[in-house]
């Protein structure tokens, strides 16, 4: 039997790997700079973690989870999204320490897992990069996490990207407004489409969202949440703008942006790149000042941001950008005649144990088919040793790319390439 990948997922091949790592080491570059330590939380959670944060009704929990029982009967769910996993993690390992005075600031890569109908750039198992701030009501916090997704894109190559933004309230202004949005649906409920008449009753916000056209149709003219906020939301999305402006992020005012999570308060942004068709947005995220309680920690404010790293790579595609070429490095070691092939194998493993690159062909070809070999994998040099080499002691050194060969003492080789990288 020949088996197959499951549908919607991928493999992500070696000749892939240095765009995959491009994106990666940026963004762990970047984490750094702005004060985020990474974290890896496990592969799968307590189901009720995230039914009680993410939100019984939302269609993550309702449609997308893939749950199982474990042979404890335990009821487990793999990741479907990331920040419940950190939040959990700040309450039992106690990341904030027993003043609870500090900021904490986490980032993390790590594969997310929902059953979705695959389409470019939506997997079953895609790779989100996200991070989490915790401990803060400050909206310049809310503006740093978007400067640093902001920055990201920027340092890839994506240059065209909109930032959206809009407030969804608290739970002090938020029943009031989807009192008035219910209200004005009323009359067009058996219009809606199946998932939005559901919404309707479970989570009216989520209406707006809705990509079916002739939902948004009937939800244009739709009263705003941010008509409806309270003072303190108010202010709060007031400073929100301010410190972007100060930070030179330009943004649109964007009242269909609710998110796909009911632990979302004040804040919440979307970013999304042209090129892409209907599958747009490549991250978001927002301020989530209630989860930690709801997960059973103290009050804690908090604010963060998700990043489809499918989507970026996407939108790289698009704007014509390709990985960045991976500089020459390491020596493939060409052994030329049977004679050559142990000392060619020990001298592999002299250069390896130095810490420098190396690999020799096991299929021992000829010096023509070693010498393409070594040229196509990229490597910086070809140590070559044959009959001649051997009797000498020496080995012939060829530069792969200027095509310059110098003849060095075996002992010399491993600081010759060391001190060249240096």
């Amino acid at each position: 039997m020949r088996y197959q990948r499951p549908r919607g997922t991928q493999d992500i091949l070696p000749d892939q790997m240095p765009e995959w790592l491009l994106a990666e080491n940026t963004f762990r570059r970047l984490c750094h700079s702005f004060g985020y330590g990474e974290i890896r939380t496990p592969i799968f959670e307590d189901t009720d973690l995230f039914v009680r944060s993410v939100g019984e009704d939302t269609d993550i929990v309702s449609k997308e989870m893939y749950t199982f029982e474990d042979r404890g009967g335990r009821s487990l769910t793999l990741r479907p999204e990331g920040t419940a996993p950190v939040v959990r993690a700040f309450i039992e390992d106690n990341l904030q320490g027993p003043d609870r005075e500090r900021i904490v600031k986490l980032c993390y890569i790590a594969p997310i897992f929902r059953y979705d109908r695959p389409q470019a750039g939506r997997y079953r198992q895609h790779h989100q990069a996200g991070v989490e701030a915790l401990g803060s009501m400050a909206p310049g916090l809310d503006a740093e996490v978007i400067h640093l997704a902001m920055t990201l894109y920027t340092a890839l190559g994506i240059t065209k990207v909109s930032l959206l933004i809009n407030s969804v309230g608290c739970p002090v202004c938020r029943p009031v407004y989807v009192v008035k949005l219910r209200e004005f649906l009323a009359g067009s409920r058996e219009e809606l489409c199946d998932d939005c008449r559901r919404r309707y009753e479970t989570n009216t916000l989520r209406v707006l969202d809705c990509k079916v056209e002739s939902c948004r149709r009937l939800t244009d003219g739709a009263p705003k949440q941010v008509d409806e906020l309270c003072d303190e939301c108010a202010e709060h999305f007031a400073a929100v703008q301010e410190h972007l402006k100060v930070l030179g992020i330009g943004f649109e005012l964007q009242p269909r942006i609710v998110r796909g999570l009911d632990y979302y308060t004040k804040t919440a942004f979307e970013f999304v790149s042209t090129g892409l068709g209907s599958q747009d947005a490549i991250g978001g995220g927002g301020r989530y000042d209630g989860l930690v309680e709801q997960c059973g920690g103290p009050p804690t404010p908090a604010v963060g941001l998700g990043i489809g790293l499918e989507r970026v790579l996407l939108a790289r595609r698009a704007l014509g950008q390709a990985a960045s070429q991976e500089p020459r490095e390491g020596v493939f070691v060409v052994a030329v005649g049977d004679e050559a092939w142990l000392p060619a194998f020990a001298l592999s493993g002299e250069l390896r144990a130095a810490g420098i690159t190396a690999d020799l062909d096991y299929r021992r070809r000829s010096l023509r088919a070693q010498m393409r070999h070594a040229d196509a994998a990229g490597f910086r040099w070809a140590a070559i040793l044959g009959e001649e080499e051997l009797a000498k002691g020496t080995v012939a050194l060829r530069d792969l790319a200027s095509g310059e060969q110098q003849e060095l003492n075996r002992g010399d080789l491993v600081a010759h390439c060391r001190n060249a990288d240096g």
